[in-house]
């Protein structure tokens, strides 16, 4: 075997069992032992290739949203239909791949929930692929609709991100085990419908 096979093999053996024990047990409660004896892996090889619990935390947090952001790309290629119906699909794909891999829904609710306090800065840039797909899904949507004159597609953009952080604060003062994937998907694409609808029926005498 291969040098750069094997060190591949090695990482992915390191990898499938932290993400089983972030999953589980979160960042605080999850630890380096509990990584190398539920993998069978000797410490010397884990420190080998990661240099400690932050650093393979961050990996795990990184593919799993470069994970879900494939995944999305694949479903949204060549999306047609009108603003609500791709608004549907959008988060349907999301839910799906929650659904096919439950440990990636285990950790993504982690870092929703309670992500480590100094490694907020590393999360953010771990899942800045994401982050974006989210920015240009948003604006593809606003692009192809008629918005008001006083708005503009980086406004509502940023506003709606405000929406995202403040639902995501809602459910930090909750417990992780009181997180309701499916309830929160539910709850942020009723923001962004109500982002890019309104709650106020016109009538002919408002302008």
């Amino acid at each position: 075997m291969k040098r750069e096979e094997k060190n591949l093999i090695s990482r992915r053996k390191i990898l499938n069992s932290a993400f089983k024990e972030f999953g589980e047990n979160g960042y605080g409660l999850s630890s380096i032992n509990n990584i190398c004896t539920a993998g069978d892996i000797s410490k010397g090889i884990l420190y080998h290739y990661f240099k400690d619990k932050d650093e393979l935390y961050l990996e795990c947090i990184k593919a799993l949203f470069d994970s879900l952001t494939l995944h999305l790309q694949n479903e949204l290629s060549n999306i047609s239909g009108t603003n609500e119906s791709r608004l549907e699909r959008y988060f349907d794909a999301r839910l799906s791949f929650f659904r096919e891999n439950p440990l990636f829904q285990k950790l993504f609710c982690d870092v929703i929930i309670a992500p480590p306090t100094h490694l907020v800065q590393a999360i953010s840039k771990a899942k800045v692929s994401f982050d974006t797909l989210n920015i240009s899904v948003l604006t593809e949507l606003l692009q192809s609709a008629k918005i008001r004159s006083d708005v503009t597609i980086q406004t509502a953009v940023e506003t709606f991100r405000l929406y995202q952080d403040f639902i995501n604060a809602r459910y930090q003062m909750n417990s992780p085990e009181a997180f309701d994937l499916e309830k929160h998907e539910k709850i942020c694409k009723r923001s962004l419908s109500i982002l890019l609808y309104g709650v106020i029926e016109r009538d002919g005498n408002l302008q």
